[in-house]
């Protein structure tokens, strides 16, 4: 009953950020995509913070369970750019970088919150969810930054690679991304993907709020 309850708080947790988290990664694709002159996204109703414009339901689930997931992947033509794979390399890396600026952002003012001090009750409590949530916020999109990072399809990681791969490599993972995809999958249920993650999901997390306190310490006192 105990883990019922827990998990039930932790999806009350988990569901207001994944609708932070998910569209600003996307949006960051298709504005970075748009920038850098295709429109594709921006014309098919991507360029948005509408979270149901961009809930993939599998990658949802994923990251619900496993803690590790991705949203529905935003329209792109290479061809638009002037570059075709640096302009795909630029526009993967976005996403993920938008979701560590954010999950950074939460570790701000999670750390500003939690050195005040309150003796209201309702004041705490609210204060306290707030907090909760910042801290959610800061580990899953530090999360979905490092997991999106793996170079296997449908994740960001395989378009960064192909930028230092050659046309036929890249072609390669192009033909088999569904079978890729099966065994990324497989590989969430074991822990060769699922250790190594949590790890440095882990180390980054407590590096950014080590930084955090070290500088609030020598401006805040």
């Amino acid at each position: 009953m105990s883990f019922s309850l827990d998990y039930l708080i932790q999806m009350l947790y988990t569901v207001p950020v994944l609708l932070i988290a998910f569209p600003v990664h996307e949006l960051s694709h298709a504005l970075t995509a748009k920038m850098l002159g295709d429109p594709t996204a921006k014309n098919m109703g991507r360029l948005t913070l509408n979270p149901f414009k961009h809930l993939d339901v599998l990658g949802t689930i994923c990251l619900i369970l496993f803690r590790f997931g991705w949203a529905k992947p935003v329209p792109i033509n290479p061809y638009n750019f002037k570059n075709p794979r640096a302009g795909m390399a630029i526009t993967a890396l976005s996403g993920p970088l938008s979701n560590l600026v954010l999950g950074f952002i939460s570790i701000v003012f999670m750390d500003l919150l939690g050195m005040g001090s309150y003796t209201n009750g309702t004041l705490f409590t609210i204060l306290s969810i707030v907090y909760k949530l910042l801290y959610y916020s800061a580990w899953i999109n530090i999360s979905l930054c490092i997991f999106n990072l793996i170079p296997l399809p449908p994740l960001d990681g395989e378009k960064i690679l192909g930028f230092f791969l050659p046309e036929s490599a890249q072609a390669f993972f192009d033909r088999y991304a569904m079978y890729f995809q099966v065994v990324l999958m497989l590989l969430l249920f074991t822990p060769i993907i699922t250790t190594p993650l949590s790890y440095m999901v882990t180390n980054i997390f407590n590096n950014l709020d080590s930084f955090v306190q070290t500088i609030f310490g020598l401006f805040i006192r």
